[in-house]
């Protein structure tokens, strides 16, 4: 398998789920939430980040039995669910993994995403985030929440630490099964 080194600072990505990873619509029925539409670009995105030593995670003010069954499907590697409080999270994640503000990015598109903006090295919105997200930003992607945002987070931060998108793929397309790749 192609081995491409990544060398660039962030070591894990966090996404909100409601609005970044989803199109923020909720599915009710009688008994509760009943579904959640993901991408699938997205469950490559965690792969594609995976295969080059990143973390990913997920920190969602909500919780729910169907984002239960995607963050176990892809295999994410944190997951906190159901903390509106997410700077607290946040804290208690960094300090778990030994790692530094500058070194986790983390995406969000709502008013309590805020206060991660000023903490983490890079703060992602999508493109249909709330406007003062979008301010505080340090990069807006072209995606809609749901429509691939994880995807475009991931190619971002591997192009921006110097692979090209021909390289940051090769080592999915040599080792599919040995990745075990989810979308």
């Amino acid at each position: 398998m192609t081995q491409n080194h990544y060398t660039g600072e962030v070591k894990l990505v966090l996404f909100d789920v409601d609005g970044v990873l989803t199109d923020g619509g909720l599915y009710l029925g009688s008994e509760g939430e009943m579904f959640k539409k993901f991408n699938v670009r997205d469950g490559l995105a965690v792969s594609l980040l995976r295969c080059h030593g990143i973390l990913c995670g997920v920190l969602s003010g909500k919780s729910s039995s169907a984002l239960d069954y995607r963050v176990q499907q892809l295999r994410f590697d944190v997951a906190v669910t159901g903390r509106l409080d997410k700077r607290e999270a946040y804290c208690k994640i960094k300090q778990d993994l030994g790692l530094s503000d500058s070194q986790i990015a983390f995406v969000g598109d709502d008013v309590v995403d805020l206060p991660l903006a000023g903490m983490v090295g890079r703060f992602f919105a999508p493109s249909d985030a709330h406007a003062l997200v979008l301010a505080k930003a340090d990069h807006v992607t072209t995606a809609r929440g749901g429509g691939g945002v994880a995807r475009e987070v991931a190619e971002y931060i591997l192009i921006e630490a110097g692979i090209s998108i021909e390289q940051a793929y090769q080592p999915l397309m040599d080792g599919w099964s040995e990745l075990r790749v989810v979308q």
